[in-house]
């Protein structure tokens, strides 16, 4: 936005709040060059010379340095596809790259298949257990495609030196898609970082794209944005008109139907502003069969992520969640009072993949960050979202192993716990002899379940 365009936006304001601002980001060109890696290491985003206060906190980063190169920077299409093949080459025993289809400008749609498959042939072959991890729907999401990466390199590299993950790799198949919009997420590295949609021409020739996460068949609504092929959530004319998402359903159907897959669980990775949301997205006012199950789970991800890094990820159905206000009618429905939706609801992946794929647990998290740089979240915060994401898969697992996600080794082993670092710094206070406390006994309880417990309790109420 231009300086002279300020003033004007602030006249639709009372007077009192004509100054009551501040800018997130006192250069957003800078901001959008310093996610590139060429010049990630240039200078800082907001050097401390800038004379203008902005409202842009520090966040948590990794403990030390970063030592996988791959993870210092956003990594481009070309990148990503070699290292793909090289976790393959690396990994023979548990990985294989495969492809979910072919992208409108021609490109393939690659994934990693993680998994350990039994050998005995003398065994009845039920289908097999696949649980698909997804991003990049949305190009400029960069986040969720790193992210996706990260938890594959994670499980990968943790196979057979963890005994929770070796059982996870046992018991399901995981695939992993870093970016299923591959046309669009090369755009935002060749043309504009904050492109969304994907490359599909329309019957607009200057007003290219459609959203993917709003083309799928079930409760498809292009009512709202049918005649505006410009806007970022236009879902085309017809469900399933996006090629990508048309592909991506078609091979989850060919896997269950040809291959003996059973999908049992779909994360959708996007950005921003942490949450973990549910099916519906279509609408607020209907209920999945399986509310409990989809709200049990989705607190137990968000707790599981709040004790790993300390970040607060909250929890609603993805409707809820694309609404700033909601109102509970006297039955106990939930509308959303007048107020507009960010964004439209209906055609989305997880409603899909929940109601026509009967998975039984299908959720989209949106990772980091509240809003303070939104899309353009640094390149530091790869690591630390990774490691969040990946403590969040480790619970889901467990728990669709029947443990709850509380009873296995794998909580346990959440990285960068604060949780225990917090604890020990207690510990460490209560017995310094100088403060007259040596003699206090520290008890501490573990209270997850119960809180998870009251939680949904009181969300019901």
């Amino acid at each position: 936005m231009l300086p002279s365009q300020v003033p004007s936006l602030l006249g639709l304001l009372p007077k009192s709040l004509h100054k009551a601002y501040s800018h997130l980001m006192p250069d957003l060109a800078r901001t959008i060059y310093q996610s590139y890696p060429s010049i990630a290491f240039a200078e800082p985003a907001f050097p401390d010379s800038h004379t203008e206060h902005a409202f842009t906190p520090a966040l948590r980063t990794s403990d030390g340095g970063v030592d996988n190169i791959f993870f210092r920077d956003y990594q481009p299409l070309s990148v990503i596809v070699p290292w793909m093949r090289l976790m393959a080459s690396m990994f023979t025993t548990h990985v294989r790259m495969i492809n979910i289809g072919v992208s409108y400008e021609g490109r393939d749609i690659p994934a990693l298949r993680v998994g350990v498959h039994p050998t005995n042939s003398q065994t009845s072959q039920e289908p097999r257990r696949t649980i698909i991890v997804s991003g990049g729907s949305h190009a400029r999401e960069w986040i969720s495609v790193s992210t996706v990466t990260y938890i594959a390199w994670s499980l990968i590299t943790s196979y057979g030196k963890s005994t929770g993950i070796t059982k996870l790799l046992q018991e399901f198949d995981w695939v992993f898609i870093p970016t299923l919009n591959v046309d669009g997420y090369v755009f935002t590295w060749e043309n504009d970082r904050l492109w969304r949609k994907n490359r599909q021409q329309t019957n607009l020739r200057f007003c290219r794209g459609l959203d993917l996460d709003r083309g799928y068949g079930f409760e498809w609504d292009g009512t709202s944005f049918q005649s505006n092929p410009c806007s970022e959530s236009y879902p085309g004319n017809e469900p399933f008109q996006a090629v990508e998402s048309h592909r991506f359903a078609e091979w989850a159907k060919n896997e269950t139907e040809q291959n003996n897959v059973n999908f049992v669980g779909f994360l959708d990775l996007h950005s921003y502003s942490q949450q973990v949301l549910y099916p519906y997205s279509y609408s607020c006012s209907s209920e999945p069969p399986s509310l409990e199950n989809l709200e049990e789970l989705a607190m137990g991800l968000a707790k599981a992520i709040r004790i790993s890094s300390g970040e607060f990820y909250s929890v609603s159905s993805a409707c809820e969640g694309a609404v700033s206000s909601l109102k509970k009618s006297k039955s106990g429905k939930i509308s959303t009072g007048g107020n507009a939706r960010m964004e439209t609801g209906g055609g989305s992946a997880i409603d899909w993949f929940y109601h026509e794929m009967h998975v039984r647990y299908s959720y989209q998290i949106k990772l980091r960050d509240t809003g303070s740089y939104g899309f353009l979240l640094p390149s530091d915060q790869i690591v630390p979202t990774g490691e969040e994401a990946f403590n969040a898969i480790k619970y889901f697992g467990d728990f669709l192993l029947g443990n709850n996600g509380i009873e296995s080794g794998l909580l346990s082993e959440l990285h960068q716990s604060v949780q225990a670092k917090e604890r020990h710094a207690v510990i460490d206070i209560l017995t310094e002899p100088d403060d007259g406390l040596a003699d206090v006994e520290v008890e501490v309880e573990d209270d997850d379940g119960d809180e998870v417990m009251y939680e949904l309790r009181r969300r019901r109420r």
